[in-house]
Order: C-alpha cells, then sequence, then structure tokens
C-alpha cells in the first residue's frame, strides 16, 4: 500500500569521506525539503552535497565547494527528488566537523 511519510536524517560529525545522508531503498521516491549544514569545529570549510545515482560510482552534485563559514549554518531550501536506490551523500574538502540535518517526504509507490 502507498504511503507518504514525513521524515529527517540527522548526521553528525561529517567529513572528508563521503557520508550518505539518505540511503534509497528500492519503491520509494524522497522528496527532499530542507537541508541544514552546520559547521562545529570552528573552522572555515567547504562542502559538496550530491545525489549517487542508484547507489553506485556516478556523482550529480547538488552544491559544489559551498562555503560554510566557522560556526555558521548553511540552509538549502530548494526542492528536489530521489528515487529508489539512489544515495544523498555529503563530503567536506578536508578533514572538519559538519553536521547536516535533512527533512524529507518519504512516498513509496
Amino acid at each position: 500500500m502507498a504511503s507518504e511519510v514525513l521524515k529527517v536524517s540527522h548526521t553528525a560529525g561529517v567529513t572528508d569521506s563521503e557520508s550518505v545522508l539518505i540511503n534509497g531503498a528500492s519503491g520509494h521516491t524522497y522528496t527532499i525539503l530542507s537541508v541544514f549544514i552546520t559547521e562545529t569545529a570552528g573552522a572555515a570549510e567547504t562542502i559538496n552535497l550530491f545525489i549517487q545515482d542508484d547507489g553506485g560510482a556516478d556523482d550529480y552534485e547538488i552544491l559544489s565547494d559551498q562555503a560554510i563559514g566557522a560556526n555558521e549554518t548553511f540552509e538549502l531550501t530548494t526542492k528536489f527528488v530521489i528515487e529508489d536506490t539512489d544515495h544523498l551523500t555529503a563530503i567536506t574538502a578536508s578533514s572538519a566537523n559538519v553536521d547536516i540535518v535533512v527533512s524529507y517526504l518519504d512516498q513509496t509507490r
């Protein structure tokens, strides 16, 4: 049976290795409503936010080298969709400590 559920993903300590924020599942469509990215280590940083198509090696960047000031928050409110086994992933340019909160609608079909 189809459903629509509002959800939130909390990912603490994103750094310079890929962090999967949403690990898509077959039969689901995810509408991303907002993404909050907060630098927590007191050092300016840049971040990439991207979709891994089908959870594989093909990356499609949503944010590319987005600057975030020390102890500041960047808010992305542009809505977008990922489907099935796509992953929403983030990585910083260097060793960092960034927290990311993603609000989204999980729809099953």
